[in-house]
């Protein structure tokens, strides 16, 4: 048995959820997401916790048993209190803005990059602190805009300059090892 999948996911207070079949349906006051997961893994409501079981243990219905129960956990947690990725902007010159609810990046190109949010997310810059915190409710969204972000300047290892994640470690090369010797 799937040491994920076996455990009950709680529902806070202030999050209603409906489960019809494979269809669940969560709704919070971050915001509201419903989504449809496979036939082959049963999904109930029991004494106000969601249970996830599988009907058999074929590797497939082993596979999805543990993501289901993670999935749904996401979802909840997400409608209730919400996700956020941080990002650094590292280089001289280097910065981000908000324009509006766009976010615009000044990172070495001869125009500045102009990302708009898509829906349930939002841009947060501090320019002190050259952060950019992307919020929502979704966690694959809140992922994917975060690395959609990174790809427009990912950090480069000689000088370490681009966007890159709160905490991420840069591996640094060496440079030219014969400038200046002779």
């Amino acid at each position: 048995m799937s040491r994920i999948g076996r455990l009950p996911v709680a529902i806070p207070s202030g999050v209603q959820i409906n489960v019809q079949g494979s269809d669940v349906h969560v709704k919070g006051p971050k915001g509201e997401m419903k989504r449809t997961f496979s036939p082959q893994i049963d999904i109930a409501m029991e004494n106000g916790q969601v249970v996830v079981t599988r009907k058999s243990d074929h590797p497939r219905e082993r596979a999805l048993h543990g993501t289901t129960r993670a999935v749904i956990a996401n979802m909840v947690r997400g409608v209730s209190s919400g996700f956020q990725v941080v990002l650094e902007v590292e280089g001289v010159g280097y910065r981000a803005e908000l324009q509006g609810k766009d976010l615009a990046l000044f990172v070495g190109y001869s125009h500045p990059v102009k990302m708009e949010p898509p829906t349930g997310i939002s841009f947060e810059v501090e320019l002190k602190t050259r952060q950019i915190k992307v919020s929502g409710y979704d966690r694959e969204v809140v992922g994917q805009t975060a690395a959609e972000i990174r790809r427009v300047r990912p950090p480069e290892p000689y000088h370490g300059k681009g966007i890159r994640y709160q905490g991420e470690k840069i591996r640094r090369k060496a440079g030219k090892a014969g400038k200046g010797a002779k």
